[in-house]
């Protein structure tokens, strides 16, 4: 038998774009209930970075000091280790924002934050282990969505469906939105060695002839991407997995007494790098934000921060209307109209680093890799370091939280 529920917004997704569009809107008043497909938040190699920007939204709601009491490491600056020679390129510390620093923490503890803090709000609901089959749409307008769930399917009745699913949205497809592919030459193996006492605490990423390596500091291990091109995991592969393991060390020499920690490539994953873009985001009744909307590289780290700048914007263009139930059509392309120029202009940038990054670095040649001027600048002159900060940690037209008197 098929349960029934009807919401003012349904959200489809819980990461970061939907449980913090979730929190804003149960904060509102508005009746919000956020579906996530799994039965927990717990699934490695997701982003971890947790930028200056959200830093900062989590200080207007409050929540900063007890964000921050949750497991985390800081970087303070960004370095990339050239051809055994390291340029710091970017100081968090000149960036004109409350923290300082990029905290960086496993997502399912930004997620699981962000559902008990939302908890006090009685008008925002999770559901978990509920997953979208299909949208309800009656002459062109989406009315709603059909899910299963642990105890049968369930028919949800909605002013407003977001979805927040990511790069595989369930949503957009369902919606036959259509998506422009701006662009990604990469892919990354992902996978987790050990830290140890001694190890560079502010290096982030090792480029070498042939190859990149980036290591993110998880405080009592490394979450390490090794850059390929693009179906490139065939050949890597072949090779072998020794051939894989000194490929590591070369790159990251600190690295050597643990790559044998990798036992097998079970415990290296693909992730399908993608760049893109929906050329609408929304339709009478829906609304994409986050990677439904906006697939990002993860040069920079900076999907997330974006994906909850997305929600911000939401919450403030929509969260009045939807609780008072006065919302229009044409509000919903506000979202898009708000953020469509920062996702352009970090897509650009990041499809810049790649083009001229990554081709001499994957192009199997064995040939010296030559120092880029600007990085030398950078590292010659601290005081410009603020600028590639302020990109990465801030980015463009930032979003800020209203009042909770305004959004109530």
């Amino acid at each position: 038998m098929t349960q029934n529920l009807k919401v003012q917004c349904c959200i489809v997704g819980g990461g970061p774009a939907g449980m913090m569009l979730g929190y804003l809107l149960g904060r509102a008043g508005v009746d919000t209930l956020v579906l996530e497909k799994h039965a927990d938040f717990l699934r490695d190699f997701r982003g971890d970075t947790v930028h200056p920007s959200t830093l900062q939204i989590m200080q207007e709601l409050g929540l900063l000091d007890d964000f921050l009491k949750q497991p985390h490491s800081e970087l303070r600056a960004l370095s990339i280790e050239i051809e055994d020679r390291c340029f710091q390129i970017a100081d968090f510390s000149r960036v004109p924002t409350t923290c300082h620093f990029i905290a960086v923490m496993p997502q399912w503890d930004f997620l699981n934050f962000m559902m008990e803090k939302g908890r006090r709000f009685p008008t925002l609901k999770l559901m978990r282990s509920t997953q979208m089959t299909s949208l309800l749409e009656t002459e062109g307008r989406v009315m709603g969505l059909q899910a299963t769930t642990l105890d049968g399917p369930l028919e949800i009745h909605a002013d407003l469906v977001v979805g927040c699913d990511g790069r595989t949205s369930t949503v957009r497809e369902a919606a036959a939105f259509a998506v422009e592919d701006v662009g990604a030459p990469i892919d990354v193996l992902w996978f987790r060695l050990s830290k140890k006492p001694g190890d560079p605490e502010q290096v982030l990423g090792h480029l070498g002839r042939d190859k990149m390596l980036v290591t993110i500091n998880r405080t009592d291990y490394w979450q390490c991407a090794y850059v390929i091109s693009k179906g490139g995991i065939e050949r890597v592969h072949a090779s072998g997995l020794e051939a894989f393991k000194r490929a590591v060390v070369d790159a990251a020499k600190f690295l050597s007494d643990r790559v044998d920690e990798l036992k097998s490539f079970d415990d290296v994953k693909l992730l399908s790098v993608s760049i893109d873009r929906l050329t609408t985001w929304s339709k009478p009744g829906l609304l994409c934000i986050g990677d439904a909307a906006h697939a990002m590289s993860p040069v920079g780290g900076v999907g997330i921060n974006l994906a909850v700048q997305d929600a911000v914007a939401t919450a403030n263009i929509l969260a009045a209307k939807l609780k008072a139930g006065t919302l229009r059509d044409r509000d919903l392309d506000r979202i898009r109209e708000r953020r469509l120029f920062p996702t352009k202009v970090i897509q650009r940038m990041q499809v810049t680093i790649q083009n001229r990054l990554f081709p001499p670095i994957l192009s199997g040649e064995n040939r010296t890799l030559k120092v880029p001027w600007v990085m030398k600048l950078l590292d010659r002159t601290p005081w410009l370091q603020r600028w590639p900060a302020q990109i990465v940690g801030v980015g463009v037209r930032p979003e800020h939280v209203r009042s909770l008197e305004a959004a109530t």
